[in-house]
């Protein structure tokens, strides 16, 4: 026999499918909204359904829109000769954040993990090459590697390389390693993110 409701195990079980987040941790949310006086569990679970209804990936470069093509891709004021690859949509927030980038971005959905199962086949490679083929349609490309420092990402970065060896017009940078390695770009600072990007180097 359960000492808790069925309903209530049911949230924790879900709590502890979010990344970072152990039993304890789930416990101790599903015991604050259970306690909460102001409708809390209400409010999230109506934005989580609206999130989940209204929410697509941009059809250009897979950051979250609300839209088929997000705003970063169909505003007139950003530079289309930069292209700066990401692992996932927090990363451009980061970015936006420090207000140092004004190109256009390509969000892979993670990195090359062997140890994960996760090959080139379950990334976005071939989207990739696509989005590449229609900027450089129209102007030589920069394209800046903005995978983690990690060896993941570095070996994702290797990837891309062959990916888009030949490739007319196209120029490949590296972030500087002014970022430690193993650090996650979204939590990185404005500071941090402006020296990775004024000391990119040639790849």
């Amino acid at each position: 026999m359960s000492v808790l409701p069925k309903v209530v195990v049911k949230v924790i079980e879900e709590f502890e499918r979010l990344p970072g987040v152990g039993p304890k941790s789930a416990a101790r949310m599903a015991y604050h909204f259970l306690r909460s006086p102001n409708n809390d569990a209400s409010k999230l679970a109506k934005n989580l359904l609206e999130m989940d209804e209204n929410i697509v990936f941009c059809s250009k470069c897979f950051n979250v829109s609300e839209k088929e093509e997000c705003d970063l891709c169909s505003s007139p004021l950003r530079d289309k000769s930069k292209l700066c690859i990401v692992e996932e949509s927090l990363d451009i927030v980061a970015f936006e954040n420090s207000g140092v980038y004004s190109g256009l971005y390509f969000v892979l959905g993670g990195v090359i993990s062997p140890a994960d199962g996760i090959g080139a086949e379950e990334l976005r490679f071939a989207d990739l090459k696509k989005r590449v083929k229609e900027l450089t349609s129209e102007n030589d490309l920069e394209i800046i590697v903005a995978t983690n420092p990690s060896l993941e990402g570095e070996a994702t970065m290797a990837y891309i390389q062959d990916l888009l060896k030949g490739v007319e017009k196209v120029s490949i940078t590296r972030l500087a390693m002014g970022l430690p390695t193993g650090a996650d770009l979204e939590y990185a600072d404005s500071l941090t993110l402006r020296r990775a990007l004024e000391g990119r180097k040639k790849v």
